[in-house]
This record gives structure tokens, sequence and C-alpha cells, in this order.
């Protein structure tokens, strides 16, 4: 496809874009009364409120893995997230129904940072200096390939939410895990199992190296270097501020921050934790939240009883996540009313089997 076709196929037709949002929404709602169950919308978090209202189901990973997987009954399926969770819909679903993303530009930066071709030279390494002692555990913010090489390799996927059970379960298996793409949620869930940092290395996958000067033989998590770009944002700075100006205040971030952060916060969570937290928290109390702000904006206007503010003040949400908005919504959900479904999200056969059994396995712990 031409840099010209590419453009023209992320390019919102001239009726759309004359449109109103009052009339966008409402189109939006004719559509979805209009194909009943043969629709389903799935809706991260994250996702902006113009997009998250006519979500059938909203959740974080985990939540909407498992809804996906149990949904047999939809032709299509539109998906209000990012590239990778839409594999993994495509993955978990029938051969009669088709995932859609409603914008093929919603990515993820985290899953870009570790790449199939890597992973595999990667693991040539690691093999002669480890031989067949490593599990190889990604979360669910990675590409399909990744989950299927892990599938093929004894390993599994995880989320947030799950990632200390499957941390056991990988250690029950062999003695030592590759943790990918995010260090930052492999070193905090593993520390909090009582691994200690000096049991813990990073992996450089550009240098093909091991950032690491003690005894190999003593290391037990080999730590990818990837991370989140919105959840690096959030500092000591920001946490040294909060107590200084607000000593009440609780902050809670996600696992997905530095070691640092998470070690000077009140409490650390997934995403399902953070909002049941807040919700379940005294009224009056206060919260410096450190978590993307589409999250932390809903839950300010949902929890007037308290205060709930973004530990970074600064803060954006996650630019990949917001390329999902009305009008590309309205768009995908038209491409189906024409018979002519656009932005298929499509997993090969191979790839498919290989990152079911990954999936599988977190899905049955």
């Amino acid at each position: 496809m031409s840099v010209l076709e590419q453009f023209q196929a992320l390019s919102l037709p001239d009726f759309i874009q004359g449109m109103s949002e009052k009339e966008m929404e409402n189109r939006v709602r004719e559509i979805k009364r209009e194909l009943g169950p043969r629709l389903f919308m799935p809706g991260h978090y994250y996702q902006k409120d113009e997009v998250i209202q006519f979500a059938d189901e909203t959740g974080d990973s985990l939540q909407l893995a498992k809804i996906g997987a149990a949904n047999k009954e939809a032709e299509y399926i539109v998906f209000c997230g990012v590239h990778f969770m839409a594999e993994t819909a495509d993955i978990l679903s029938e051969d009669y129904q088709t995932v859609l993303l409603p914008d093929l530009r919603a990515g993820c930066s985290m899953a870009d940072m570790a790449e199939i071709g890597q992973l595999e030279k990667s693991w040539e390494k690691l093999q002669d200096t480890f031989c067949d002692t490593i599990t190889p555990l990604t979360y669910v913010n990675s590409t399909a390939a990744i989950k299927a090489f892990c599938g093929r390799h004894e390993g599994a996927t995880l989320t947030s939410s799950n990632a200390p059970s499957m941390l056991e379960w990988a250690f029950r298996q062999k003695e030592r895990i590759l943790f990918l793409p995010d260090q930052h949620l492999g070193r905090n869930t593993a520390y909090d199992l009582g691994i200690p940092l000096k049991e813990m290395a990073v992996w450089d996958p550009v240098r093909q190296v091991l950032e690491y000067d003690g005894d190999p033989e003593q290391l037990r998590m080999i730590l990818w270097k990837g991370h989140c770009s919105v959840h690096e944002k959030f500092t000591m700075d920001n946490v040294r501020q909060v107590r200084e100006e607000e000593p009440d205040a609780n902050i809670i971030v996600h696992p997905e921050c530095m070691f640092d952060v998470v070690q000077a916060s009140d409490a650390a969570g997934s995403t399902n934790k953070i909002i049941d937290t807040i919700r379940n928290a005294p009224s009056g109390s206060t919260w410096a939240v450190g978590t993307e702000m589409n999250l932390v904006n809903r839950l300010t206007q949902e929890e007037t009883d308290k205060t709930v503010k973004s530990l970074n003040p600064n803060m954006c949400p996650c630019l990949t996540m917001n390329r999902i908005d009305l009008p590309h919504l309205l768009w995908s959900l038209e491409s189906i009313l024409s018979a002519e479904p656009h932005h298929r999200i499509e997993v090969d056969e191979q790839t498919t089997r290989e990152a079911t059994t990954a999936l599988q396995r977190m899905l049955q712990q």
C-alpha cells in the first residue's frame, strides 16, 4: 500500500467530518439499535468519554480479555482500545466473528518496544547463558507475535491484575523468568513477591546485552528493557510535591510506574484495583493517582465526595489510546452497515494457535 493509499485509508469521509457531535452521537445510537446483538463494543477504561459512553462493556486488559473470550454471539466486535487489544480479541474470537479497530493508528509504544526478531535473537543468547531454565512471560500489552512466542516456549501472558499469580506459576515451571515488554511491572511484581533487586537484571534487546554486574547464576528475573511512556512520567518529584503540599493525601499508582515511585506510594495496583480502591474510600479523602488521565478525570467527575486528581498535574492522556474518537467510531460502524467493514484486525492461523496457548495459560490460573 502506498503512502497515499495509507493516508486515504485513515481519512474520515466528508459526510462524517460535516456532522456535529450531537449528530454523530445520535447516529451511533441508531446503528447500535439496528445491529443489535450482531455488534459488541468493548471499551478500555482509558478511552475518551465520547467513546466509552457507547461501550457495551468496560474494563482493564484482563477483564476485556475474559469478556471477549466469552462473547460468542456478536458477528462484529468493534474494539475501543489499542491494536494489541484488538489482536487479542481476534485471537480469542470465533472464525465467524470480525474484529474492527476504529483507527489503525491506535497503537501502544510499550508493545512496540518488543519486536519478534529481537526476541528470537535475544532468546538464543539467553539460552546460551542460562540453558533451559527460563519461562517467558509477556504482558498482554504486546503484539500477537510476542504472545505466540511465549505460547510455543512454554510461557504465558499476564496483566497487571494477575501478574503476581502468573509469576508464581512461572517460577513453578522453571527457575528464571524473562519478563517483557515492561520492565517496571516485572520488577515491582517480583519485588512484592519477595525477590530482591540483586536477583533481577535488565536485558537490552538493542545492544543484546544483560545490564548486570553480579553473578548471572543468581538471577531470577530478566527484565526486557521496555516501559510505558505514560506511566514513566510519574516521578519522585511528583510524590514529594504531594507529600509536602497535601500530607493527608493518599497516593495510588499503577505498577507500570518506576520502582521508586511505587515504593514511595501508599498503594499500587492494576487499573481495576485503582478504581475499586477510590470508589470504596472514605468520603472526604484525597487521592493523587498515577495512571492515565482519561481515567483520572472520570474518577474525579464520578467520585464527587472525594478529591481525586493526577499525581502529575502536567500529565496528558495516552496519545495512541486517544486515536479512537467519536468520528472514527462512527466511521467504523457505518462501514459495517455498508457491508464493507474496514480496519479489520486479523491474526494468522499459526500465530493465533500459539498465542491462544499463552492466553489460555493465563485465563486458567
